[in-house]
């Protein structure tokens, strides 16, 4: 079926300046034209009148946690899988709803949780998963409770969401099994977080060893590391190890951040999580070993957007955002304008995205031969923002890979 887009302020992905008065013609899940004007197409054709509305790319999270639904992690573990699947599924299809056609779990999310989304079983984003997070012990992703004791410790923990991989040979045996059940990109904590109950978060975790196995491993079957890494000593280290995606970022300075550009690796920050947390955590029952740690954070990862943007390091557009407050996705937006203009916090989520998960030319852009993940928006969001909030409020079009998941014009 061929559907043609009319009368449209196009926003492609990169262009500052919006191609006005255009049309987009889509045929079999993909963009097959985009020209001024009206274009020519078949009688049959559906015609959508955009009355000058922008149409741009489907967003893209490239930091997501679909099985992150409480905001105390380690409960995460006392929930039946069925349950626990069935509230992910209501994460996708928010995403979904507020303009996000894509996401990249950060750790959790599997390939039945893809193939579900593939097949039509949750009208939510598509999924490129990590598996697990890995992590060694004590490290990021090792939520046992420093009051946890084993009778032997010989049991490496595994999660819901991450796992305990310790030494270089277990590294690479998790990589490759990750990768055998399809894993897109392998995620391995690198330094300290908040939401770990043990770890504090200027830690350096993974020796350099255990980090250059992963992304040997990766890099076999054409894939690569995402690593969480908070401090700047974390970002120069994945830097120099051949981490491709860096995540958080929060406390990157000048030095560290030039070593990032020039691995031509990118960084991916999560301020919303931040300043979701800090504002709401006592309302949501944040416990006090997590919020100390946050104490600071918002004002670092403001920093780290202008340290990382002087240093033409490529910023992606993620949010980490956990349990309740995952309806808070669209702030990151908001967020970023306070460092960086709209059309590059726009290019974030979109063109710069695509290339992070290896899909330039096919994901965040309006051109042709790309997929049809389409959004029209009611006004210029390259000068208002806003228009992104409210949970997809002033979105009334949502298209993705041709199928119309929304439609009220």
């Amino acid at each position: 079926m061929t559907i043609v887009f009319e009368g449209c302020r196009v926003f492609d992905g990169v262009s500052a300046e919006p191609r006005e008065n255009a049309s987009v013609v889509v045929e079999d899940g993909r963009i097959r034209e985009v020209a001024d004007g009206t274009v020519r197409a078949p009688a049959e054709a559906a015609r959508v009148a955009c009355g000058g509305r922008t149409l741009m790319p489907g967003l893209i999270d490239a930091h997501f946690h679909a099985l992150l639904v409480e905001i105390d992690v380690p409960a995460i573990e006392d929930i039946p899988a069925s349950l626990l699947y069935q509230q992910a599924r209501h994460s996708l299809e928010g995403a979904l709803r507020r303009g996000f056609t894509t996401v990249r779990d950060a750790g959790g999310a599997d390939l039945g949780l893809a193939l579900a989304v593939e097949r039509g079983l949750i009208e939510g984003p598509r999924i490129f998963f990590a598996g697990k997070a890995l992590s060694q012990t004590g490290g990021h992703g090792d939520m046992r409770k420093q009051m946890s004791f084993e009778p032997c410790g010989c049991a490496a923990y595994h999660g819901p969401v991450s796992e305990v991989a310790d030494g270089v040979d277990a590294v690479r045996k998790a990589v490759r099994e990750h990768l055998r059940k399809g894993a897109h990109q392998i995620k391995m904590m690198v330094s300290g977080g908040v939401l770990s109950p043990t770890d504090p978060l200027w830690m350096d975790q993974y020796s350099d060893e255990e980090i250059r196995v992963g992304v040997e491993e990766a890099a076999t079957r054409r894939t690569y590391v995402m690593a969480h890494a908070h401090t700047a000593n974390a970002a120069r280290r994945c830097a120099e190890l051949g981490v491709r995606s860096i995540e958080h970022g929060t406390q990157i300075d000048p030095d560290a951040a030039k070593a990032v550009a020039a691995a031509g690796a990118f960084v991916v920050p999560t301020l919303v999580t931040l300043f979701a947390m800090l504002e709401s955590g006592a309302d949501i029952g944040l416990p006090k070993v997590y919020a100390d740690k946050l104490q600071g954070l918002g004002a670092d990862g403001l920093r780290s957007l202008e340290v990382c943007r002087d240093a033409g390091v490529p910023m992606g557009f993620g949010t980490d955002l956990l349990g309740t407050l995952q309806d808070r996705q669209s702030q990151e937006f908001l967020i970023r304008s306070q460092v960086l203009a709209p059309v590059d916090v726009l290019r974030s989520a979109t063109s710069v995205n695509a290339a992070l998960v290896q899909r330039a030319g096919e994901l965040g852009t309006i051109a042709p031969g790309a997929l049809a993940d389409i959004l029209v928006v009611d006004g210029d969001p390259l000068g208002d923002l806003g228009l992104l909030q409210e949970q997809g409020r002033h979105i009334p079009v949502i298209m993705k890979e041709g199928r119309f998941c929304k439609n009220a014009l």
